[in-house]
């Protein structure tokens, strides 16, 4: 399943504060997902496994390393977490990277929203604007996306334009 999404990923040390506003606005809370990202040494974009008690998908993307609003074109296979796809594509790609974190998913729409504490780390949030099937387009997605910036008073040296495994790589 390929899509495109418009995501930003932001330092949050007042998460009570997002959670708060999220419930203000009747966000659909999917739960708390204890998430290991293995990240696999690729050619182009980035590839991670993710394994957690809600979401197991093999993740490949292509996104810009810039702070705010970004593009990214993302795939996903959603696998069983009892097949032996890790023990492949770690012999086979090698790791990078292993990236462990709580994460509580919510939703409102299209927009999916991420409150997470990564180990060794610290405390972010994420606001991503889901186009699954084209019908929304991507300066619709970036409308979304800024104003939920605006809404959580996201300042701009909050922004990060690494993924959590670079800033872990450091």
């Amino acid at each position: 399943m390929s899509h495109l999404n418009v995501e930003i990923k932001a330092y949050c040390q007042d998460q009570d504060k997002v959670r708060s506003i999220l419930k203000e606005r009747n966000a659909d809370f999917k739960g708390l997902d204890h998430q290991i990202d293995t990240y696999f040494k690729v050619n182009a974009g980035r590839m991670k496994l993710r394994e957690g008690n809600i979401e197991n998908f093999l993740i490949s993307y292509d996104r810009e390393d810039k702070e705010g609003p970004k593009e990214s074109k993302v795939n996903l296979f959603k696998f069983d977490p009892k097949s032996n796809l890790k023990d492949m594509l770690v012999k086979s790609l090698g790791v990078l990277m292993v990236v462990d974190k709580q994460r509580e998913i919510y939703f409102i729409d299209n927009v999916k929203f991420h409150i997470d504490e990564v180990k060794d780390l610290g405390k972010f949030m994420e606001i991503e604007a889901i186009d699954m099937d084209g019908s929304l387009g991507k300066e619709k997605l970036l409308k979304q996306c800024q104003e939920y910036m605006k809404l959580f008073d996201i300042q701009e040296s909050d922004l990060i334009s690494k993924s959590y495994s670079d800033l872990l790589n450091k």
